[in-house]
């Protein structure tokens, strides 16, 4: 037999379990926050644009040759960037003092690349968890990248530094209002979870209307609970009476 909910028995579950639900949204959102402001170390990224023109030709032809060259050669710089020839000497440069020294692949994993479409200009992203440190890495990388871009290309001179990056001090992650407000809100649906798959587990009957519509049997009559504190009134009442009996 299927068991269906209408509107009016769903907000009495949610009436019924309105601590439940609350509770579990408090929880969960207290965990959030915890999580996001004392657990989760803050990232900072800094950024760096390149721009890859060669010395143009004065025919108009060779002019958008040589652009749509260069924009299909991002794409091989995109991903020489983070190889080896690159970072090494980027790991080398970056290791210099006393600080914490990191290898070539972990500089790589800082890194990202990106460009528009059909743009001569490319970008370089670094993410660390210390501002100063992201643009140091990405400055580094990028004047590397320069100097070592002619010689690995056979001699094509055509990257330019056209922004150097600059320590930003606000963090990239976590967001931290978003992961406070998907607390709050996984915290809701589990708490709504849960009553609903306690009423539904609940077999017990509360009405009448459940014996004699959905289960066809005829009701014979309703026996009331009594708490347990009416029984004692009823037994001093009792005892009173009896003892008013017999002196009578």
């Amino acid at each position: 037999m299927e068991q269906t909910i209408n509107i009016e028995q769903i907000f009495s579950i949610l009436r019924k379990y309105r601590r439940l639900i609350l509770s579990s949204t408090v929880v969960c959102t207290l965990l959030a926050i915890i999580v996001t402001f004392f657990l989760i170390t803050p990232q900072y990224s800094a950024s760096t644009e390149l721009l890859v023109n060669r010395k143009q030709s004065t025919d108009v032809g060779a002019q958008l040759n040589q652009v749509q060259a260069d924009v299909q050669m991002i794409n091989t710089y995109k991903d020489l960037i983070t190889k080896p020839v690159i970072m090494d000497s980027v790991a080398s440069k970056m290791n210099k003092g006393d600080g914490h020294k990191l290898t070539a692949g972990e500089l790589a994993s800082m890194l990202s690349v990106a460009n528009n479409q059909n743009s001569q200009v490319f970008s370089i992203t670094a993410k660390s968890d210390n501002a100063y440190t992201a643009a140091d890495i990405v400055n580094t990388t990028a004047r590397t990248f320069q100097k070592k871009a002619p010689k690995i290309m056979s001699g094509t001179d055509n990257v330019s530094i056209i922004s150097e990056a600059k320590p930003n001090l606000t963090p990239v992650s976590p967001k931290k209002n978003l992961n406070v407000l998907i607390g709050l809100v996984l915290g809701a649906l589990l708490g709504v979870g849960i009553a609903f798959v306690r009423e539904l587990m609940d077999k017990t009957v509360k009405e009448e209307s459940f014996l004699t519509e959905e289960l066809g049997l005829t009701s014979l009559g309703i026996v009331n609970n009594i708490a347990d504190k009416d029984l004692i009134k009823k037994a001093i009442v009792n005892v009173s009476s009896s003892r008013l009996s017999r002196r009578g």
